[in-house]
């Protein structure tokens, strides 16, 4: 039996998409206007962030090479034997599959796309993802072309959102804040990271679920801290049980077709002392401030620069541990980036309508040392014409977050 290197399977019918065709058509003709800038005759992406962006389809890897081919006049994903025609009913585009059955057939896949009588000269491919032995791999069946880095400009493209995108951005925040009010019902003495963390995210998928019946849900998620466990912004929820005094961190994460949002909150159980409570404050000073310096044509240093003299003049600069924002849209904790629009020191990107931002100042005063714990806020911001609309509505502070439990 000759089985084939790659074939075509469409099974059932396509599936609705988080987003129109037009919306799709849009996204596309802006990367052709990209490569039509570059002089680039096809561009191979690799990672999730984009191939979703461009598709609409999200891909499980586990460990097999996934892709999505675009020319000037041709779009398909490339998608493993594994997953049958889900990667086809899930893309606004065509769909290979190739197969397991020798070496090197992902490859194989491509060239069917293009065809062999004009091989690209200049091929765009993302610099940021694409590993070092899939580089050679794709150099070695496209000898004679040149490669380009493209990841930065997709990265701006993503940078500015669509309606449409926007859309499901404030749903998505809406859907943090009820996964965070679902939380603070299950927050008590005794009450485990782990089993509060369970009830934030069971609501929320609930909720997306009743938004976005046609979707498919995977990877929303909370962290819900306690103690010393706070003291990292990404660390995982545990098993630690509550105490009387703790300062707790809630995060919650609802992930809508790769779409992130998040909502973080500093809360304290029953009490909480003096020197916890002014560092809190400090905190919430500089988040309040910041959602006031959001707006259309402020650089993102500035900000940032502003925000470090108020958190030197509380005497808290010293404990500041990360940037004081970042962008939003096709990211998760496992892909994605948009780090052009960050406010950081060294991000001198310039605040323009519709981009959207978050607002997260954190401080982390160590074990030892008194208010010992991390402090932090978030609100998501989308930014109009003449200022920013706060989309995140869950109350921050002492006089809202000190839970009786």
């Amino acid at each position: 039996m000759e089985r084939p290197d790659f074939f075509t399977l469409k099974n059932g019918e396509k599936a609705k998409l988080p987003f129109t065709d037009k919306e799709y058509d849009q996204r596309v003709n802006k990367l052709r206007s990209v490569m039509d800038k570059n002089n680039l005759d096809m561009v191979i992406l690799t990672s999730m962030h984009n191939i979703a962006y461009y598709t609409g389809f999200i891909y499980c890897s586990f460990g097999r090479p996934y892709g999505c081919i675009i020319t000037k006049n041709k779009i398909s994903t490339i998608s493993a034997n594994i997953d049958a025609s889900q990667p086809w009913r899930r893309s606004h585009c065509d769909n290979i599959i190739y197969t397991d059955w020798k070496r090197d057939n992902f490859l194989k896949a491509i060239v069917s796309i293009i065809g062999r009588d004009d091989p690209p000269k200049n091929i765009g491919i993302e610099y940021d993802h694409i590993t070092l032995e899939m580089r050679e791999k794709i150099g070695s069946i496209f000898s004679f072309s040149v490669f380009s880095d493209i990841s930065k400009d997709l990265m701006k493209l993503r940078m500015i959102k669509s309606n449409e995108e926007i859309e499901i951005i404030k749903n998505g925040a809406r859907i943090a804040d009820i996964g965070g009010e679902e939380i603070v019902k299950n927050i008590k003495e005794g009450a485990s990271e782990l089993e509060i963390a369970i009830s934030g995210r069971d609501r929320m998928e609930r909720e997306i679920a009743n938004t976005y019946p046609h979707a498919e849900y995977m990877d929303t998620w909370v962290w819900f801290q306690s103690g010393i466990n706070t003291d990292g912004a990404h660390n995982p929820k545990t098993n630690r049980k509550l105490k009387k005094g703790d300062i707790l961190s809630l995060n919650t994460f609802p992930m809508i077709s790769g779409y992130y949002t998040a909502l973080e909150r500093t809360l304290f159980l029953n009490s909480v002392d003096d020197d916890s409570l002014k560092a809190w404050e400090a905190n919430v000073k500089v988040h309040k401030r910041g959602l006031e310096l959001i707006k259309p044509g402020v650089k993102c240093s500035e900000i940032c620069n502003e925000l470090n003299e108020l958190f030197a003049d509380q005497g808290y600069l010293q404990y500041r541990t990360f940037g004081y924002g970042h962008s939003f849209g096709v990211l998760s904790h496992f892909y994605g980036r948009e780090a052009g629009l960050e406010l950081r020191e060294d991000i001198n990107t310039v605040l323009e309508e519709n981009m959207v931002i978050s607002m997260e100042p954190m401080i982390l005063i160590p074990e030892g040392k008194p208010g010992a714990g991390g402090y932090r806020e978030h609100d998501i911001l989308v930014i109009g014409k003449d200022g920013a609309e706060n989309i995140t509505k869950f109350p921050f502070g002492p006089e809202n977050n000190i839970i009786n439990g």
